[in-house]
């Protein structure tokens, strides 16, 4: 069965399809980096900042961690006396977060503004339900696969379908196999073109 989906793969998938998925890895990567280059400037530690708009939560220097089920949605360039600060609450559906922004078990990317987090870039994140269009580099919550993509989805950077598996459920290629199915017809007309996967039981 390895060897006759890596024929499929290698043979019969677009080209496209490879370079899709290594977009998607591209935006993940893209948004880890902000945050990584945050870190190697600062030291943990309390921020200051004047405002008292913000939401419950707290100011941290660039590298301090960031606390579980918490995200980062703000930024001071200026803050901890020039290293930077990024502010960090508690995860809730609908909320923008800062690029780099951990993403909390059970949530997605569902939109993103390049203007976002004082130009850095935000990312909307909302808990996961079926049906639910995601921005490529979204995390593919357990249970979900990816069936549907459109290019210009997510402000141009793509977006996927995410959908609650089923047998005979058609999975965009580079979507997870959930554990206990397995692979069986390849088509590359599926998927808007991407190619796609059925779904069995193993």
């Amino acid at each position: 069965m390895k060897s006759q989906i890596s024929r499929l793969w290698s043979g019969t998938a677009p080209r496209f399809v490879r370079s899709r998925i290594a977009a998607m890895a591209g935006v993940v990567a893209l948004m880890a980096s902000v945050i990584l280059v945050g870190a190697s400037a600062g030291t943990a530690g309390a921020a200051t900042n004047g405002e008292l708009r913000w939401p419950a939560g707290q100011w941290s220097c660039s590298g301090a961690p960031v606390p579980a089920g918490w995200v980062i949605t703000g930024h001071n360039t200026g803050g901890c006396n020039g290293a930077g600060a990024w502010y960090q609450q508690p995860v809730q559906d609908g909320i923008w977060t800062c690029s780099g922004s951990p993403i909390v078990p059970g949530y997605v990317i569902t939109n993103y503004d390049s203007r976002g987090c004082d130009g850095l870039g935000g990312w909307y994140h909302q808990i996961v339900h079926n049906n639910m269009w995601t921005c490529s580099g979204s995390p593919i919550v357990p249970g979900y696969v990816m069936t549907r993509h459109t290019i210009a989805g997510c402000n141009g950077i793509g977006s996927w379908l995410h959908e609650q598996i089923y047998p005979g459920i058609w999975a965009c290629s580079g979507s997870p196999i959930p554990p206990g199915y397995r692979i069986t017809v390849f088509s590359s007309y599926a998927c808007d073109f991407v190619g796609a996967w059925q779904m069995a039981r193993a």
